[in-house]
């Protein structure tokens, strides 16, 4: 019985593998396989959702910016509404999570999930995320797109056909093409953006990546004239480096880090949220601080 069981799951791999051969998607996955996980939430692999059909997207060279104009928010929490969306990856779960506990109660402000584990911006043949935010905005329309982006997106980039590998100058413009994108997106349904930067990563070679995502999505952000609020310096030490314990409320320590040292704990992700809430009710002019200094 063992036996047969055996011949028939080798018999299924092995049918599985040739299928692979067989079609333009399978050869491609072989070329550069994909490790998925379940639901399990995987920053440094590629997206377990079902392959999704890729937008046509032409490489062009950044075009001019045009800093387009949204609502501002204290006008839009003077009509008694407020209501905040927050997009990203794994990471941007546990923010959503410190915004929602920092924000809970204020009156007319809500604060909506619309992240999704192993998602990100550089596999748009697994999850399109400009598709996506579409739908999501037609669903349940917002005034405020919370977004952090980027653990899962040290990855090439397919365009046209031309896979640009990370880091090089190809990826970074057509990285830049859809943060660029998925910004106009959002001010196109007249919703307020605040981009939340990665934090300092465990691994020397992991931070270097994310410090490249970090570069190009702050270089964007200062062009479209959006909100940047990096988190490097407040996940880092007195030195500048990663430590997994940092000084929290009356300078107790904390353990701020999850065990893969890309996460963070949850006194961790309120130490990033905590900022970004802050921003929040100043530019919405919600509390004391409406009137704190920039």
């Amino acid at each position: 019985m063992k036996a047969g069981i055996n011949s028939l799951t080798a018999a299924v791999v092995v049918g599985v593998l040739i299928g692979l051969l067989l079609t333009p998607d399978g050869r491609a996955w072989l070329r550069h396989p994909t490790l998925m996980l379940g639901s399990t939430a995987n920053a440094s692999a590629s997206p377990p959702a079902a392959p999704v059909a890729e937008r046509t997207e032409a490489f062009v060279p950044m075009a001019p910016v045009m800093r387009a104009t949204v609502t501002p928010i204290a006008q839009r929490m003077a009509q008694g509404q407020l209501r905040i969306g927050v997009f990203g990856d794994s990471m941007a779960d546990g923010l959503y999570t410190g915004l929602y506990r920092e924000l809970n109660g204020t009156p007319g402000v809500t604060v909506t999930k619309f992240s999704e584990v192993s998602t990100g911006l550089s596999r748009y043949d697994y999850v399109d995320i400009h598709a996506k935010t579409t739908r999501q905005l037609d669903d349940q329309p917002v005034d405020v797109a919370v977004i952090l982006f980027g653990t899962n997106d040290a990855q090439g980039i397919s365009i046209d056909g031309v896979v640009h590998d990370f880091g090089t100058e190809g990826w970074k413009a057509a990285y830049a093409r859809r943060v660029d994108d998925l910004v106009a997106l959002l001010r196109s349904r007249d919703v307020a953006v605040y981009w939340v930067g990665l934090p300092r990563m465990k691994r020397p070679t992991f931070d270097a990546r994310m410090t490249i995502i970090n570069d190009v999505v702050e270089g964007r952000m200062k062009a479209l004239g959006v909100p940047y609020l990096e988190t490097v310096d407040l996940t880092s030490n007195a030195e500048g480096e990663y430590e997994a314990y940092l000084s929290g409320a009356g300078g107790r320590r904390q353990l701020m880090r999850a065990n893969d040292g890309i996460h963070m704990s949850m006194a961790g992700y309120l130490r990033i949220s905590a900022p970004v809430a802050e921003r929040l009710k100043r530019d919405a002019g919600i509390g004391p601080a409406a009137t704190s200094a920039p």
